[in-house]
């Protein structure tokens, strides 16, 4: 089967939210296609690319389809695989594999000039950077809360001691870790400053003002449209517990939705999942922006609306 003006969808065969948006585009009749990347490239896909007079062309064929990629009206970065390589090779071969694979394959699908992105990958990496993002939150206008990055364990246990309200730690990337073999979240936790020992002078370590919070929100941002979700939980971090929070819709002032249009612009982003802290007095505190947060486990009629928010970016492809 050819496609012209396809939707790829970059993401695992497995990606339940994934299904959400694609259904949506099926009752549409947009065409779409599902691609992994990290893994289809050793599984059986074929991508080719060529560069003559013209600029580029090239053709993604998968078990199902065969598409032109100058056809192709965007392209949806949703959750794709690590490029790993291939099992059954050295582990230096295997290495080499799959770093050809990203800046093979990720970069050809990087570079699709007719292609419109949700988000471009490249922008979302840039975006995922905690320094560039309190950067950005700063000069966007957002209250941002005291923060030191630091693998000087004197300097924060200085900061702790600065911060009558209390200090938390966060990891600076969500790192896979294993304690005793299994998998382990390290999850933002309230620190004291004796707590911080000479180990911090391992790697930086993210210390940041804790917000007395009245409770968290949750804005989901696809392109214009902001989807706000006021969260209730005990837990100072309330991914660590979501059986013990609670979700209603929320309105976002003003002056947020004013930061948020700006933070969008200054990374290129279409779509951004942004984290707030807001207290008794009603001041939101941003804490941070995942450029491809999940958003398919708030009340039903916020995940619908994003869902359709996201397949209307998707269908419209690239602005003329």
């Amino acid at each position: 089967m050819r496609d012209g003006r396809s939707v790829l969808v970059l993401s695992g065969p497995h990606d339940v939210t994934a299904d959400v948006v694609l259904r949506l585009l099926a009752e549409r009749r947009v065409p779409v296609a599902r691609f992994d990347p990290g893994t289809d490239v050793h599984t059986g896909a074929v991508l080719t690319a060529s560069y003559e007079r013209g600029g580029q062309r090239g053709t993604l064929r998968t078990a199902t389809r065969e598409i032109d990629m100058a056809g192709i009206r965007s392209v949806w970065v949703r959750r794709p695989s690590p490029y790993e390589g291939p099992s059954g090779l050295s582990d230096q071969d295997r290495r080499f594999a799959a770093a050809q694979a990203l800046w093979g394959a990720g970069g050809i699908l990087a570079s699709l000039p007719c292609a419109h992105y949700v988000n471009h990958p490249w922008r979302n990496r840039t975006a995922e950077s905690k320094p560039a993002q309190l950067v950005a939150a700063e000069g966007c206008g957002f209250h941002v809360p005291a923060t030191v990055i630091t693998n000087d364990p004197c300097a924060a246990r200085r900061f702790v001691a600065r911060q009558a309200r209390g200090v938390v730690y966060k990891p600076l990337w969500n790192t896979p870790y294993r304690v005793d073999g299994r998998p382990h979240s390290v999850w933002v936790r309230r620190v004291d400053a004796d707590e911080i020992t000479d180990a911090v002078s391992v790697c930086p370590h993210l210390f940041q003002e804790e917000v007395v919070k009245a409770f968290d929100v949750r804005v989901t941002a696809v392109g214009g449209r902001l989807f706000g979700t006021r969260i209730d939980s005990p837990e100072v971090d309330w991914r660590h517990r979501q059986d013990l929070m609670t979700c209603a819709s929320i309105d976002v002032p003003a002056a947020v939705a004013r930061a948020i249009a700006a933070y969008l612009a200054a990374f290129g982003l279409v779509y951004g999942a942004f984290d707030f802290a807001v207290t008794s007095a009603d001041v939101w505190h941003f804490l941070e922006c995942n450029p491809n947060g999940q958003w398919a486990w708030q009340p039903a009629e916020i995940t619908a609306a994003i869902a359709h928010a996201i397949a209307d970016q998707l269908e419209r492809g690239p602005e003329s």
